[in-house]
């Protein structure tokens, strides 16, 4: 995984100097452009990380595809019938996902309370990162979802609370040996990397950086690992050619959402419906898939 810290480092700095080049509008393009490829497809293959962790029969394999299709169904309901409440959830469920993602492999010897608490702090102080630098922008698609105006999200007081959290789960690892300094610094260089881009990006655009860069290549990777048993470039290609299909079912239906509802719903109440609809049942998987890993 070093190499991948290598390559999300570098891409990052790139992606920074294209920040300073290009528009808003083009910046906005270039990153839902991202999170509909990059983005989209490292959440393509949740059936086949269910298969391999359940070895279903084909019946079973279907009875299964029709339970994720009716998560993402009902979280598409609730964004629409309780928006407030499904961007609560929607929130929480990213914060968790983020958080394991990154740092499973580095805190896997850490107790598994611990673990939970960290995982959700983390990902929730990276979001919130994001918040703080683009407060505006957030405070107005909030209203656009829910129709509740904020006037604050108390960014500098959760941030805080959320610092201080994650240093001391940090420094309860270090004295137990389960990080080394080396570890921690560089975990550190890596959010001072992600709050400069995010104070000088737009809100989407420093989303997509993070989250291609630094959340779906990593998740890919590791699930190639996971159903195939290594990362060799075949299976890569094995994976995507895997992926395709599922990816594109997503696209279709996300484009029947905004054929259904253009007339009732704003852009990011669509967008945010449809990315909440395929994140539950993906955090969902990914926690069974690293739930397997540990055992």
């Amino acid at each position: 995984m070093k190499k991948i810290y290598r390559f999300s480092i570098v891409s990052s700095f790139l992606c920074l100097w294209i920040t300073s080049l290009l528009p808003e509008s083009i910046e906005l393009t270039l990153g839902f452009l991202l999170i509909f490829t990059f983005g989209m497809i490292h959440g393509s293959n949740d059936i086949l990380i269910i298969n391999q962790i359940k070895k279903h029969s084909d019946r079973g394999l279907f009875k299964v595809l029709l339970t994720y299709l009716m998560v993402v169904s009902s979280a598409v309901l609730i964004f629409y019938f309780t928006p407030i409440l499904a961007l609560i959830l929607f929130i929480s469920f990213s914060s968790y996902h983020f958080g394991e993602q990154h740092w499973e492999e580095l805190l896997s010897k850490l107790n598994k309370s611990l673990r939970i608490i960290f995982f959700f702090n983390y990902g929730l102080f990276i979001l919130y990162l994001i918040f703080f630098f683009n407060l505006s922008s957030v405070i107005d698609i909030v209203y656009e979802i829910t129709g509740i105006k904020l006037y604050t999200i108390f960014c500098n007081e959760i941030i805080l609370g959320l610092s201080l959290m994650l240093i001391a789960i940090l420094i309860y690892a270090y004295y137990n040996k389960i990080l080394n300094l080396g570890s921690i610094f560089k975990e550190l260089f890596s959010v001072v990397i992600l709050a400069v881009i995010f104070n000088s990006s737009s809100l989407i655009w420093g989303f997509s950086i993070y989250f291609i860069l630094w959340h779906s290549i990593p998740s890919l990777l590791d699930q190639v690992s996971f159903i195939y048993g290594d990362l060799k470039k075949e299976n890569v290609l094995k994976y995507i050619k895997n992926a395709f299909p599922y990816w594109l079912i997503s696209i279709i239906g996300m484009m029947l959402l905004f054929l259904m509802f253009k007339h009732e719903k704003h852009f990011y109440t669509l967008f945010f419906a449809f990315i909440a609809a395929v994140t539950f049942p993906h955090a969902i998987v990914m926690l069974s898939m690293f739930s397997k890993k540990v055992n």
